[in-house]
């Protein structure tokens, strides 16, 4: 398994660190894993919107995707959900060790994307 090039220097880690210097991020992460899962209750405030979501409708406005290339987590391949998309759509994958965190691990990658995908 590829594994994301994770060299950050000591200020990067310590801004990150200080996202789990809360009392509640423990519950909060399971408890999505759990939602995630079906094997917890959402907030029911978006019990409408999550309905039109799972309906999967498609996606009008012309779209990037962004893939890096050692992301680990489970993800479904560009090509099962490209037909989505009714407008221009390119997936790009971001080859050089580039994880899960894109616009921290391949910034020039995401913001040319972007750019990109505003000039369409």
């Amino acid at each position: 398994m590829l594994r994301p090039n994770r060299d950050f220097d000591d200020a990067t880690f310590d801004r990150s660190a200080a996202a789990f210097d809360n009392p509640d991020h423990v519950a909060i992460v399971i408890h999505n894993y759990r939602w995630r899962l079906g094997l917890a209750e959402g907030e029911s405030k978006y019990d409408d919107l999550e309905k039109r979501l799972a309906k999967g409708p498609d996606i009008t406005v012309p779209t990037i995707t962004l893939e890096g290339d050692a992301n680990g987590a489970p993800h479904p391949d560009a090509g099962s959900y490209a037909k989505k998309f009714s407008s221009r759509y390119e997936h790009r994958t971001i080859k050089g060790g580039v994880g899960h965190n894109l616009p921290q691990e391949a910034p020039q990658a995401f913001a040319e994307a972007i750019v990109d995908v505003a000039e369409s």
